[in-house]
Parts: C-alpha cells; sequence; structure tokens
C-alpha cells in the first residue's frame, strides 16, 4: 500500500484557525482579545492543513506515482519560484528600517545567489535540473514556466513590495513546514526514481537547516509584532494567502502534466504563453 501523505498522517486536520479576515481588514472577532504567543503560534501551525505537502500532485511524487514529465515539469516551474525567493527579500530589506533586521535577513539572499566563491539555492536548483534530465539553459530561459505559476510567483513578490516589511517577513511562514516537505523527497524519491542522479538532492539537503533557522527568526518577528487581535487574524490571512500562492503553482502544474491540459491545448499543442513580460 502506498504511504500516505507524511504530515498529519492518520490524524484529524488541526482546527482552532482564526476566522478570516477581508482584504479590507474588517473582522466580526477584530475586538475580541488577542491570542497569547502560545495561542497564536498554533494558530500558525495549524494552517499546515493546507499546506502544499497535501497537494494531489506532491502526494503522487512522494508516493512514485509521477512520471518523468511530470517530475521534469514540477522543477522547471518552480525553478521560477526559486530564482525569485532573492526578490522578495530583497524588497524585505528594502523596505525595513531596522539594521538589526536587516543584517539577519539578508542571509536570505546570500542562501539563494551565494557569495564570493560559494554557490547558493539557485545553483544547487540548476544541479537538480540537470539531475532530472533538463539542460540549465533551458531552466533559465525559463521557457517552460506555465502562466499559472509565474502569475502566482509574481503576485507574491509584488506584495512583499507592497506590504509592510513585517507582514512580508511573516509571509515567509510556509517555512514552517518546509522541513517536512523536503525530508520527504530525501526519503522517498531515491527509492521511486533511481533515474534520477542523487547529486541533484543536494538542494534538499541543505534547506533542511536552513529553513529551520529562518523560521526562528520569521516567528520571532511575528509573535513581537502582531499583538491585537485584528493585527493577528490579518496575519492569520497572509500566511493562507502564501500557502494559496504554493497550492495554486501546483494546480496549474496538475493542470499540464497530469491532465495534459496546458495553456492552449484545445487550439495548438505549441508553448504560446508569454515567457515573461519585462515592466
Amino acid at each position: 500500500m502506498a504511504p500516505a501523505s507524511p504530515v498529519f498522517a492518520g490524524k484529524p486536520a488541526p482546527t482552532g484557525i482564526a476566522p478570516r479576515l477581508s482584504y479590507t481588514g474588517a473582522s466580526r472577532m477584530s475586538d475580541a482579545l488577542p491570542m497569547s504567543p502560545a495561542e497564536f503560534e498554533q494558530a500558525l501551525r495549524a494552517k499546515g492543513a493546507y499546506y502544499h505537502i497535501h497537494h494531489p500532485y506532491h502526494v503522487a511524487m512522494y508516493q512514485g506515482r509521477a512520471t518523468r514529465e511530470q517530475i521534469q515539469g514540477w522543477v522547471a516551474n518552480r525553478f521560477y519560484y526559486q530564482v525569485n525567493i532573492p526578490m522578495k527579500d530583497a524588497a524585505i530589506l528594502a523596505n525595513c528600517p531596522d539594521r538589526e533586521v536587516r543584517r539577519e535577513w539578508i542571509q536570505r539572499l546570500l542562501d539563494h545567489d551565494g557569495a564570493p566563491g560559494e554557490d547558493g539555492g539557485i545553483e544547487a536548483w540548476l544541479r537538480l535540473g540537470q539531475a532530472v534530465g533538463l539542460d540549465p539553459d533551458q531552466l533559465r530561459s525559463q521557457e517552460l514556466v506555465l502562466p499559472g505559476v509565474r502569475f502566482a510567483v509574481d503576485a507574491y513578490v509584488n506584495f512583499a513590495r507592497r506590504a509592510s516589511w513585517q507582514e512580508a517577513a511573516s509571509s515567509s511562514l510556509t517555512e514552517l513546514f518546509a522541513p517536512q516537505i523536503h525530508q520527504s523527497r530525501l526519503d522517498s524519491w531515491p527509492q521511486h526514481y533511481p533515474w534520477i542522479d542523487p547529486t541533484g538532492y543536494e538542494y534538499f539537503r541543505t534547506r533542511l537547516g536552513q529553513a529551520r533557522r529562518d523560521v526562528e527568526h520569521g516567528l520571532a518577528i511575528t509573535l513581537q509584532h502582531y499583538t491585537t487581535r485584528a493585527g493577528q487574524e490579518r496575519m492569520l490571512e497572509i500566511l493562507q494567502f502564501k500557502l494559496d500562492i504554493l497550492w495554486s503553482m501546483l494546480d496549474a502544474m496538475s493542470m499540464a502534466y497530469e491532465l495534459n491540459r496546458p495553456p492552449y491545448h484545445s487550439v495548438t499543442q505549441e508553448r504560446v504563453w508569454h515567457k515573461g513580460i519585462p515592466l
């Protein structure tokens, strides 16, 4: 029997999540007493029930049911997310007047962009692409990036540019759940996909430690900043927004690579969608 999704397997989905906040900031509970830091953290962690580790596309990859094309499509499209993470973090730095926060947050840029003489996560992802049979130049060209993935990632970067630095920083707290998803790939992919070069798994191994470190910093900022009930509810909605982004990316991939319905599939087999328009 195929294993269940690695998180919350055999357990009911967490409950107790605060009511969702409208985009106007209104909420029926906005005048209620704030949650304690422990209660607020518990509510944040409960959002893990909606993390993309539970998406059918990821579950199929974890259980060994994904095809080579589906693995390659995921790697190619997630590359667009990877190269935009430093853009998101740069926006947070640009909006943050706190020098101490900037000193710590800048490590995230170095983690992905690398430093002189040291590769970062983007280079590690390119090696993952090679490990699954993709050409690095094709990844860099972003020609395989689906419009739905591009729209989702662009929405995240634009949010980071327009939001307060605290809100943008807090949106990164999907990393609360990231170690589990990286570990699930390390545990299952070598067994199910022996055709993948094991050197490609470096990115996942590295992110295990980096994500745990980043969670400590992001969680400290979040618990310190959101001290009213309305603010806490807004933060839960921001975290849901980020979860929506990650889930929507996999929805787009599922349409293209599982259901064989990529954009414009009813009128052409060519990849006619736009490849990014500089603004």
